[in-house]
């Protein structure tokens, strides 16, 4: 029924609130929300759960749909809506529907280097002839030396972890669209990642900068990676989850790098990689820090 909705769209940013939001028309509202994900029986099923009763509200029944009640086909359907990671010429040309929201989605990649170009280039062409669908990633703040480390730390993921891993960054995509699409909306409510992360290196007294976690699940008698990221300059990774997105009451596992954080930093470590198997009770907060050394850790339940 929306099929057309994807194709030739040109309208600008409004300055809609939640409630011009639920009462502007299911074919414009349909429109808005093509933008923000590019899967149909996302966009029908967000119209059925109409009214929104706030932005809460609203983030939350689009995770619900994604998660619950879209299928394998409708998440792929979603990545084909966005362009490669580096391609500014699709961005700017195939994409042009989506490029009041998406424009500086990529603003890492337009300043860098035509080494580093051409390095996200193979490595989007690897990926795609591996996985079959495009990398897929929240590229909002991350440069592009972050987002080919990324793509190179999730070429090696399996099929069905690479698939929950791109559901989860075009979740994360999709919340920051519905974001601009409501600039004036209150969404202080907003709870941030229900999973976060913290690495302190207490041998130098810095943050642990550029480290890969996993945060994964217990499926299928293995450990199975659902979403990954790289600590930031403070040794943060803020979003390993989407607002909206809960896990269910179960135990996980966080697996920090530091085989290769060490060896960035010329240092050997007795410790390769860090596991922490924690559980999970309810829908608060869980902050799972982690503070290392070349021959020791430590972790807690932070705040």
């Amino acid at each position: 029924m929306f099929a057309f909705i994807f194709q030739n769209l040109e309208f600008k940013i409004t300055k809609m609130t939640l409630i011009d939001f639920n009462n502007i028309s299911k074919e414009e509202l349909a429109k808005h929300l093509s933008t923000c994900c590019g899967s149909v029986k996302w966009v029908q099923q967000m119209l059925v759960a109409l009214p929104f009763t706030n932005e809460v509200d609203l983030v939350t029944k689009a995770a619900e749909i994604w998660y619950e009640q879209c299928k394998e086909s409708d998440w792929l359907e979603a990545f084909t809506h966005h362009p490669k990671i580096g391609d500014i010429k699709s961005l700017a040309e195939k994409f042009a529907s989506t490029k009041h929201l998406a424009g500086n989605e990529q603003a890492g990649v337009q300043v860098a280097s035509q080494t580093v170009l051409e390095k996200l280039a193979q490595a989007n062409e690897d990926y795609a002839n591996k996985f079959g669908f495009i990398f897929i990633v929240c590229a909002t703040g991350k440069s592009a030396d972050e987002m080919l480390r990324l793509l190179l730390d999730r070429i090696g993921n399996s099929y069905p972890e690479e698939l929950a891993i791109a559901m989860g960054e075009q979740q994360k995509i999709t919340v920051i669209r519905l974001k601009k699409l409501l600039p004036n909306a209150d969404w202080s409510g907003l709870n941030p990642s229900h999973i976060t992360t913290h690495l302190l290196d207490t041998s130098v007294g810095k943050p642990g900068q550029n480290i890969t976690i996993r945060l994964q699940e217990f499926i299928n008698n293995s450990w199975q990676t659902i979403t990954q990221g790289v600590t930031n300059a403070d040794g943060r990774i803020g979003d390993l989850l989407a607002s909206g997105r809960w896990l269910p009451p179960a135990n996980y596992r966080m697996l920090f790098d530091t085989a290769n954080y060490y060896q960035q930093l010329d240092t050997k470590t007795f410790y390769p990689e860090v596991p922490i198997v924690f559980s999970v009770f309810d829908t608060t907060h869980y902050h799972v820090p982690l503070l290392i050394n070349p021959f020791g850790y430590s972790t807690y339940r932070g705040s």
